[in-house]
C-alpha cells in the first residue's frame, strides 16, 4: 500500500524508541514532526520529511513542506539539507534544475543551504528527494501539538486540499485538462504558489495576532488525519464541523475527477492551529486583513484522544485514514 504506515504499526514502532539524551525535549510521537533539543538558552527544532510523489518542482516542494513542520513549532527555519536521489538516465540539467528549485526556495524564506547529497542509483524510476531542516527558537516561544487545551477553537487557513491539488495537476495534466479543461488545468498547477503550500507565513501572523496553544501541519491523510493526530498528541477529543471547512470549487472539482476524499487527500498548505475563543477571534481578523482566508471549525474537548464531526444535530466518529487518498491514483500509475 502506497503511502504513510497505517497508525497502529506505526504506534506500535515509536512505543520501541527510547531517548537516551536528556536534552530531547521532544521525540518521535504520532502528531509530533518535530524534534526538540536543548542547547542552552535555545532550542533547536528538527525536521526530516522526503518527497516521493511529486518530480516536478520537487526541490521547492522539499523546501516548503520542512520549512512548515518548524514553523507550527513557532521556530524560524534555518538551515536545510538535502539528499537527492536520481535515477538511471538522469541528465545534468535535471539534476542542476533541482538545485535551482532548492535554492531559490531556501533563499524566498531566509534559509541556508547547508549540505546533503546528491546521487544516480539504480531500483528507483523517478527522483526522490529528502531533507532535513533545523530551525530555532527561545525556549518560552516553543508551540507543540500537545499544548492544545480544553475550550480551546479549532482554526484553518486557506482550505483544502491544496497539495493534493497542485501534485494531480503536475503528475496527471492530461486527466485534468481532459475534465475541466486547460484553464482550469493552469489554476491547479499554481496552487503550488497561489494560494500556494507554504504555511510559514501563516504560523507567524498567528503567533503575533493572539495566544496559540497549538498549530499542526496538515500533510499525508489531509486534514482528517491531521485532525486524528494532533486529538493523539494533546490527548483531547476534538470536534468539527466539516460544513465549516474551505474547500474551494477547484478543489473539490479534482478531487472528483480522481474520485478523492478532500478530507483525507494530502492537505499542505492548510494551517491547523488551537487558540482559545478571544485570541482566535483575533487570529482570524489579523489572517483575514493579510489576506489569508482562516476559518474557525470546531472546538477542542475534554475526553479521549478522538475526533468527532458534526452532521446535522449529531456528532459522530471521524473514520482515521489508513493512507492518503492520493496513494490510489499513484498505485493505478
Amino acid at each position: 500500500m502506497v503511502g504513510k504506515l497505517p497508525p497502529k504499526l506505526l504506534a506500535r514502532l515509536l512505543a520501541e524508541i527510547h531517548i537516551q539524551d536528556e536534552r530531547v525535549l521532544v521525540g518521535p510521537g504520532s502528531g509530533l514532526d518535530c524534534a526538540v533539543i536543548e542547547m542552552g538558552d535555545r532550542l533547536l527544532v528538527m525536521k526530516t520529511d522526503p518527497v516521493t510523489f511529486a518530480s516536478d518542482a520537487i526541490g521547492w516542494y522539499a523546501v516548503q513542506v520542512n520549512a512548515n513542520d518548524i514553523a507550527t513549532s513557532g521556530a524560524e527555519p534555518r538551515w536545510f539539507l538535502a539528499t537527492c536521489l536520481m535515477p538511471p538516465g538522469t541528465c545534468e540539467s535535471d539534476i542542476e534544475d533541482i538545485a535551482r528549485q532548492l535554492s531559490d526556495a531556501c533563499a524566498a524564506l531566509g534559509i541556508s543551504l547547508v549540505g546533503g547529497h546528491t546521487e544516480i542509483t539504480h531500483g528507483i524510476d523517478r527522483p526522490i528527494l529528502c531533507g532535513t531542516m533545523i530551525g530555532e527558537i527561545a525556549p518560552r516561544d516553543l508551540i507543540t501539538p500537545r499544548g492544545a487545551q480544553t475550550g480551546d477553537s479549532i482554526l484553518l487557513t486557506k482550505g483544502i486540499p491544496i497539495e493534493a491539488v497542485t501534485l494531480l495537476a503536475r503528475e496527471f495534466p492530461d486527466q485534468v485538462s481532459e475534465a475541466l479543461g486547460n484553464k482550469k488545468l493552469k489554476q491547479a498547477v499554481n496552487y503550488l504558489s497561489d494560494p500556494g503550500i507554504s504555511v510559514v507565513r501563516d504560523a507567524r501572523i498567528a503567533i503575533q495576532a493572539g495566544k496559540v496553544n497549538a498549530m499542526h501541519d496538515p500533510t499525508e491523510g489531509g486534514l482528517a488525519g491531521a485532525l486524528w493526530e494532533l486529538a493523539e498528541a494533546c490527548g483531547q477529543r476534538l470536534v468539527f464541523d466539516p460544513r465549516k471547512v474551505h474547500i474551494p470549487k477547484l478543489a473539490a472539482e479534482v478531487c472528483a475527477v480522481f474520485q478523492l476524499d478532500p478530507f483525507a487527500s494530502l492537505a499542505s498548505g492548510a494551517l491547523l492551529l488551537t487558540s482559545p475563543p478571544s485570541d482566535a477571534r483575533d487570529i482570524i481578523q489579523k489572517m483575514t486583513s493579510s489576506g489569508i482566508r482562516c476559518d474557525s471549525i470546531g472546538k477542542v474537548e475534554g475526553g479521549l484522544p478522538e475526533v468527532y464531526q458534526i452532521t446535522h444535530t449529531q456528532q459522530r466518529l471521524l473514520p482515521r485514514p489508513e493512507r492518503d487518498e492520493i496513494g490510489k491514483v499513484f498505485e493505478l500509475r
